[in-house]
């Protein structure tokens, strides 16, 4: 009976129900420390690609998995933990019912044992209200950080990873909405601090690329994050089957078939203006710039992930093929399109500077800049008509605060002066 009871209590599920999340356990209780090899795991939403979650489970090093979610139940569990065949000392899967499941000690410390993080698919706005500025979001990242773990997510779980993230907080966009109204009150792209995957922290990210499809939206969300915060972010998106592996050294892995695509979207480098032509709220998006604002390195899976994308230079890859993408009064349009090559090119005179970040942005009260050491001298802020509406002299310091609290809600662009460059500009929106 003694080896019976042990059998038990190694292999069979524990359900652990709390006021505020639901745990579903499977595995042996006692927590074991590994040395995960890190990464980035990435699914179009469908259904899991079983190779890329292999490849997730063996960089957890036999370690413990955790799966968070606000819905559903232990779908993962089984699947997981023996049905792969890969060795995990466990996989437990949590379900937030609200915002206080966040401040469970249990939680907190399942999050610190974990040498793996899965975040399943549901509704990209609970993950964003019940985990952003709460210990649920500051514990992942310091896990990835410090300790290596390996992240990943399939739809709304993969669309909340990259650092401007659609947050559906008024509910899901179409391609066709967003392109007829870039200012549709369901586009919501955020850029304030939340989860910090690696290669992830200027992309945005978008699942189920094939149904429906939402090449265009993303495009939209593109041109709102130029416009609105002048930062030139890129594009992930996979298709409903399609999976994509990122290990540390940045060669992005694409898993499925040839009818499974990934997509690596930037803006043309090659161009000297790459502002939309014309971003504004109630008129079709046009961002044409001669047949090629965007550049798109598109790739089709495989059973190996054989084919790839180096996320380090954004210009080198195999397996796949070159795209211009563009957009003309609302509608999408695409061609194809030679090799990007951005060697010697500078950014245009919109002011966009990788070094510098602004945050949290929108805003309502105090700005944040961070990136660099700035030098006495004046930061100026002007409003979108050009008045000057703020003026301050900056210490030393990397990380320097601004109230705006006072200026009205609206579009507003600021200019540093460092000790590297006369004049930095960036944009930011108050709310």
């Amino acid at each position: 009976m003694k080896k019976f009871s042990i059998f038990l209590l190694y292999f069979l599920p524990i359900v652990a129900f709390g006021q505020h999340y639901t745990s579903y356990f499977t595995g042996n209780t006692i927590d074991t420390l590994t040395n995960p090899t890190g990464g980035v795991c990435l699914m179009g939403g469908a259904t899991e690609n079983d190779n890329a979650m292999i490849w997730f489970l063996n960089r957890c090093d036999g370690g413990d998995v955790l799966v968070i979610r606000a819905s559903g139940s232990d779908g993962y569990n089984d699947y997981l933990y023996q049905d792969l065949n890969v060795t995990v000392n466990s996989v437990e899967s949590i379900v937030f019912n609200d915002t206080q499941a966040s401040l469970d000690p249990y939680i907190q410390q399942k999050i610190t044992q974990a040498e793996g993080i899965w975040i399943a698919g549901g509704d990209q706005w609970d993950y964003v209200s019940f985990w952003r500025d709460t210990p649920i979001d500051s514990l992942i990242n310091d896990a990835i950080v410090n300790r290596n773990i390996v992240i990943g997510g399939t739809s709304a779980g993969m669309a909340v990873l990259g650092g401007f993230y659609f947050t559906a907080e008024n509910g899901t966009v179409t391609s066709a909405e967003a392109l007829a109204n870039p200012y549709n009150t369901r586009v919501r792209v955020d850029s304030s601090a939340f989860l910090k995957a690696p290669f992830l922290h200027d992309i945005n990210t978008d699942t189920h690329y094939d149904n429906p499809d939402r090449r265009g939206r993303q495009a939209v969300f593109l041109a709102r994050i130029m416009t609105d915060y002048g930062i030139e972010a890129k594009g992930i998106a996979c298709g409903e089957y399609t999976a994509m592996c990122i290990p540390p050294d940045g060669i992005a892995s694409v898993y499925g078939n040839s009818n499974h695509k990934a997509y690596f979207i930037q803006t043309n480098c090659e161009l000297t203006d790459r502002l939309p032509e014309t971003c504004s709220a109630g008129i079709p998006l046009t961002w044409n710039r001669n047949m090629s604002a965007l550049k798109v390195y598109r790739v089709s899976g495989t059973n190996s992930g054989l084919n790839n994308f180096n996320l380090n230079d954004w210009e080198t890859g195999s397996g796949g093929h070159w795209e211009n993408w563009y957009i003309e009064n609302g509608v999408l349009y695409s061609s194809p399109g030679e090799k990007i090559n951005c060697s010697g090119l500078t950014a245009p005179e919109t002011g966009m500077h990788d070094e510098l970040q602004l945050f949290p942005n929108p805003t309502s009260g105090i700005l944040q800049i961070e990136g660099m050491e700035y030098v006495a001298g004046e930061i100026n802020i002007f409003d979108m008509s050009g008045n000057q509406v703020h003026i301050s002299a900056p210490e030393i310091r990397t990380t320097l605060p601004i109230d705006v609290s006072e200026l009205r809600q609206g579009l507003y662009y600021i200019e540093i002066r460092t000790d590297n460059d006369p004049v930095k500009r960036l944009k930011f929106i108050k709310i």
